[in-house]
């Protein structure tokens, strides 16, 4: 861990940049012997994608490659230096602002938690404002997040969950499956005014909440490796059931409990 600390310190001192954000789990102390290095870089102007790989070149990194859309305010170069894996994000202070903001108001939360608990390299206090922006996670942001997760639990009859739990269905079965356990761990965390997580480390990661349905990371695991299709899909669906009795009462949220209530039982 420290080695990899280390050196996402030396590339950090030579790349251009007013805020040098190391995230990921080496930031949060849960990196591994197969972890890469993951790091925000903020400079006062965009920078163009050829000049990012530039700078990254310089810093001692090879094999570069970049990864997602292209042609908008954040760039993304990939490297390896020294044998570890680096993923390097661009932005521009201006998209930076615009992103904070926009995690406020429920957008963009896929940056918060890297910000949150991110571990400044070099700064100009911007991290520390963001992260004190972060430490409130808004009554009325939970509850839209939980009734977004729960939009599709219900609007068609329960019996539809028997139609991937036919044979030949397994992609089907298992895409839905994903998504709903994706919706568990959204809701999981809007109640506990977490901001949203990614899913590895599940177990890791939620083991500290407060409020959360018993054996979560297990049943999630549980349900994902049952080979007998129906009672997968019961297991889900039960799981998704205890998580939606612990949410507050909302239109989706009532209509859930009674969906998943019928499912479970037809399951069964």
């Amino acid at each position: 861990m420290k080695d990899l600390r280390d050196l996402a310190q030396r590339v950090a001192d030579a790349l251009p940049g007013d805020e040098i954000v190391l995230t990921g789990s080496v930031s949060r102390g849960m990196a591994d012997d197969v972890s890469d290095i993951e790091m925000l870089i903020v400079t006062p102007q965009p920078i163009a994608l050829e000049d990012c790989f530039a700078h990254a070149q310089a810093a001692g990194l090879e094999r570069l490659g970049t990864w997602g859309p292209q042609g908008g305010p954040t760039q993304r170069v990939s490297g390896m230096r020294e044998g570890v894996p680096l993923e390097l994000i661009w932005w521009g202070r201006a998209h930076a602002d615009a992103t904070l903001d926009g995690i406020m108001r429920g957008e963009a939360l896929s940056s918060a938690e890297a910000l949150a608990h991110g571990v400044a390299l070099r700064t100009s206090g911007l991290l520390v404002r963001w992260q004190e922006r972060l430490g409130e996670y808004p009554d009325e942001l939970a509850e839209a997040q939980i009734e977004d997760a729960t939009l599709t639990w219900g609007g068609f009859a329960a019996a539809g969950l028997l139609t991937i739990a036919r044979p030949g269905e397994q992609l089907a079965r298992l895409e839905r499956m994903v998504d709903d356990a994706t919706r568990v761990l959204r809701i999981v965390y809007a109640l506990n005014r977490v901001w949203p997580r990614t899913t590895k480390r599940v177990a890791a990661r939620t083991a500290a909440l407060a409020v959360k349905p018993a054996r979560l990371a297990e049943r999630i695991d549980e349900a994902l490796a049952e080979h007998d299709p129906r009672r997968a899909l019961l297991l889900m669906t039960e799981l998704q059931l205890d998580t939606v009795r612990l949410a507050p009462d909302t239109p989706n949220v009532v209509r859930a409990r009674a969906w998943l209530a019928e499912g479970a039982k037809l399951l069964a």
